[in-house]
């Protein structure tokens, strides 16, 4: 439907019909041809904010996918850098991509049961925030927590509000709208809603979780510009 390559409508309609840990071992060999993927500026912009310090020991990509992030933080981090997702299929793909660039380590695991200690400088996330329904986010940034070191840094993109009369906000409530249609019917559930964790909700969810939270304006460029860099210090 995207590119030539990338997934028909069938394919598609097999992945909203699947769970969404089956639904993304479906699409991972043409995830990166799909509109879904985080643009390179999102990702460029979330690293370049967190190398601003210089490079990092430890670092790791949660929700992995097929490793744009990894690809991006692989010439900064010195020491361990891990890829964390729960789909086989997107784990392979990301090993692929990261293998090019000096290879990290792979760990499939669900971020909301990872089995990590206090161990990392950095985490970060492209585009899986709506992967986590409103009652999971406190334990999902919980669980981020818990994997830095104190001091270590939670760096994402997100949008600070988007007005009720855009494009963006009917098309992306509309969506919505039609997977909680999906998951009301059918099992198990296909969990992915945009807008769920825009800037005010994930400021009161990271400083409740033990974080200083900072927004940097200006750090994406267009046409993303819209989209902040979040970067939560844990106490």
């Amino acid at each position: 439907m995207f590119h030539p390559s990338g997934p028909t409508l069938k394919d598609l309609t097999l992945q909203a019909l699947s769970s969404t840990e089956h639904g993304y071992d479906l699409l991972a060999p043409r995830f990166d041809l799909t509109p879904f993927r985080t643009p390179d500026a999102i990702v460029q912009g979330v690293v370049d904010v967190s190398m601003r310090g210089g490079p990092v020991n430890s670092a790791i990509d949660v929700c992995c996918g097929t490793g744009a992030g990894l690809v991006g933080l692989r010439p900064h981090v010195t020491g361990a850098l891990v890829g964390l997702d729960f789909s086989a299929g997107m784990l392979a793909e990301a090993e692929r991509a990261a293998a090019r660039v000096g290879g990290a380590t792979f760990v499939k695991a669900d971020v909301l049961t990872h089995p990590f200690a206090p161990q990392f400088e950095l985490a970060t996330c492209f585009g899986a925030l709506g992967h986590f329904r409103t009652r999971d986010q406190a334990k999902f940034v919980a669980q981020v927590h818990a994997m830095l070191l104190p001091g270590g840094r939670f760096v994402f993109a997100t949008a600070e509000r988007v007005p009720i009369t855009s494009r963006t906000w009917w098309l992306y409530r509309g969506f919505n709208a039609v997977m909680r249609a999906r998951n009301a019917v059918l099992r198990p559930p296909f969990i992915m809603y945009y807008l769920n964790f825009l800037l005010p909700r994930a400021t009161r969810v990271l400083t409740a979780a033990g974080f200083d939270v900072d927004v940097q304006h200006g750090a994406i460029a267009a046409p993303y510009d819209r989209y902040v860099v979040v970067v939560a210090t844990k106490r």
